[in-house]
């Protein structure tokens, strides 16, 4: 077997998330189906490094699969490419407009797309003004009816910043760790007027993304004072308080890895349930 390593990007807008769903048009289903085509095989297994729910946009995603060796080398046909850049070139002809493979690449020992993972970044962005507003723009920002302070939620977005156990911003899940790394987060107003939201952890529980925002847009709006979002916090439980905000705005922009040489032990030390 070989395993292949895909970088892809994806607007979410006419997907019901990454996850395969009977009945229902999902990313993922999607690109296995692009690839059973080039393989001439059943569709394979997609391990995904963050999975993105219903509407929620994608840069910097990144899966991977398993392929049996006769059937990669098989990939360039008649051509004198490497299985590498056919698989990229046949993958983008299939593929719908609303998906796109950047690269697909043999990967190196140990690499899994999910596990291996050091931590993943993911924008959030808000339009604010009444005027205005770009259209072409809609399907990935949030329109709000009150101006932000975006040095208030950069107050109180510091408070949040560390290894926390973050399930007043998670949907529980059986069994689940809702313990976290939050290693940035932060707002900035851009020069079109829009307010992108960064947010970078070591991993995501369910709906986090969203609920961060949420918590940190009354303080924005002066409703909250930035101390807040951090009574939430410690409080260990979902607040009414916190709006989990639409899932049109967030995107995940990149996934980031570590040295070749480094990739199976991050898988093991990731596996190991956090405490």
């Amino acid at each position: 077997m070989v395993r292949v390593r895909m970088d892809l990007a994806y607007d979410g807008t006419g997907f019901s998330g990454w996850a395969a769903q009977p009945g229902r048009r999902t990313v993922e289903q999607t690109v296995q189906s692009a690839w059973g085509t080039i393989l001439r095989a059943p569709r394979p297994t997609l391990t995904v490094g963050g999975r993105t729910d219903a509407g929620v946009h994608a840069r910097g995603s990144v899966a991977h699969l398993d392929v049996p060796t006769e059937q990669w080398q098989a990939l360039p046909g008649r051509s004198n490419r490497a299985p590498a850049e056919a698989a990229t070139r046949r993958l983008g002809g299939i593929l719908p407009d609303d998906v796109a493979v950047r690269g697909v690449q043999e990967a190196p020992a140990g690499f899994d797309a999910r596990f291996s993972a050091l931590r993943r970044r993911y924008s959030y962005r808000l339009q604010d003004r009444a005027q205005g507003g770009d259209p072409v723009r809609r399907h990935e920002t949030v329109r709000l009816t009150r101006p932000l302070d975006v040095e208030r939620m950069n107050e109180a977005a510091m408070h949040l910043l560390g290894l926390q156990d973050f399930a007043a911003f998670c949907r529980r899940r059986e069994g689940a760790s809702t313990t976290r790394t939050l290693l940035r987060y932060q707002f900035a107003r851009e020069q079109d007027g829009l307010v992108v939201a960064t947010v970078e952890a070591d991993a995501f529980c369910h709906s986090m993304v969203r609920a961060l925002i949420g918590a940190l847009v009354p303080v924005g709006q002066g409703a909250r004072e930035p101390h807040w979002p951090l009574q939430v916090l410690t409080s260990g439980t979902r607040n009414p308080g916190v709006t989990v905000m639409p899932a049109h705005g967030l995107c995940l922009e990149e996934i980031v890895y570590p040295p070749e040489a480094e990739l199976a032990a991050r898988a093991a030390r990731t596996r190991a349930r956090r405490d």
